[in-house]
């Protein structure tokens, strides 16, 4: 088993790889932690949850809301949680923001980790503390910074995971390569789906050549006061079209990459868009889709990078290096019907 360890508001979160979830008798106090997991995760690999005290959610974005947080908090005191319970989200991204939520808020604040059990959490969602719940269309509205105590990595749990979302996480592996690693982006032009699906040390490599990218971003930049910015690379649009259509996370932000690779013509000089959406082609991820302008200029307006009448828009000035761009919400609105009307 492989370790990473990053210092984050002077806490240590410390990485797991090639682990199994039985570790986790290593990491805490069985007794005095608790699971969150989802029903569909729970019900694929019910024996791993044996002895421990679990708490099993409905699975689905749409349950990312107060009303399953409420649900938590009423089992927390039904098991006697106290403020040395340990918490434990084990799911994919939706559990591990909810998780992460619950032990920051619940009696101001309990000492949590995560095992991810999808591709999309496994290289996105679980690292960074960014713990959170939506609000109706609007994606992570309400939320918290705050790191996990360790990530664990147990790759087996990829083994029930629909294709489906093996497609949706890949949108956040283009983004980090697109962002900031040209190699691992012509490592994926190269490959496809079905390879990491089958070379596990493969897939290990390259799970953990995410964390490294988001992980070293975060360190420096905890409080997304500058690059962690370049994170939301496709985020932007992607969230706006989210919740208002219901749509797959990874497929949102990958709509929302072209988009954005379109912008960046304009406004950065960017010349592969090209690449970028042969790429997410490549791997199952939709590059265009029909939406309705207004309504998604309205929901952006909500979107937590806007500053009073623009909003810091991450581009591309070339594969591997992305820039922070503050465009205006009316000019932006007139670039996004321009790109749905010229398509």
């Amino acid at each position: 088993m492989k370790k990473l360890q990053y210092t984050f508001s002077g806490k240590k979160t410390t990485c797991y790889f090639d682990a199994d979830l039985s570790y986790l008798e290593k990491l805490v106090d069985k007794e005095h932690s608790v699971l969150i997991t989802d029903d569909n995760i729970f019900k694929s690999h019910q024996k791993k949850f044996g002895g421990w005290n679990t708490i099993v959610i409905k699975a689905g974005e749409q349950y990312k809301v107060q009303d399953t947080v409420d649900s938590i908090f009423e089992q927390l005191i039904g098991f006697g949680a106290d403020r040395k319970t340990f918490l434990i989200g084990v799911g994919g991204g939706v559990v591990t923001d909810i998780t992460g939520y619950v032990a920051s808020v619940f009696m101001r604040g309990l000492s949590f980790g995560f095992v991810p059990s999808s591709i999309l959490a496994m290289v996105d969602a679980s690292i960074g503390g960014k713990n959170g719940i939506d609000i109706g269309v609007y994606k992570n509205l309400v939320g918290t910074i705050r790191q996990p105590q360790f990530l664990l990595y147990d790759t087996s749990l990829l083994k029930t995971l629909p294709k489906e979302e093996w497609i949706n996480g890949f949108a956040e592996i283009i983004k980090h390569a697109a962002i900031k690693d040209a190699t691992l982006f012509k490592e994926l032009e190269k490959n496809k789906l079905s390879f990491y699906q089958k070379d596990k040390a493969a897939l290990t490599k390259l799970i953990r050549r995410n964390v490294v990218i988001k992980s070293d971003v975060v360190e420096k930049d905890e409080f997304e006061m500058g690059d962690r910015k370049l994170l939301n690379f496709g985020h932007t649009l992607g969230h706006a079209i989210e919740n208002l259509y219901e749509l797959p996370h990874g497929h949102a932000i990958s709509i929302g990459m072209v988009v954005a690779s379109l912008i960046s013509e304009e406004y950065a000089d960017f010349k592969d868009t090209g690449r970028v959406i042969e790429v997410l082609k490549r791997y199952g991820l939709p590059t265009l889709a029909e939406f309705d302008a207004r309504k998604v200029m309205g929901v952006l307006k909500m979107d937590k990078k806007k500053e009073k009448d623009a909003i810091h828009y991450i581009l591309l000035n070339r594969i591997g290096q992305a820039v922070v761009k503050t465009i205006p919400i009316v000019q932006l609105e007139k670039m996004i019907l321009s790109i749905i009307n010229s398509r």
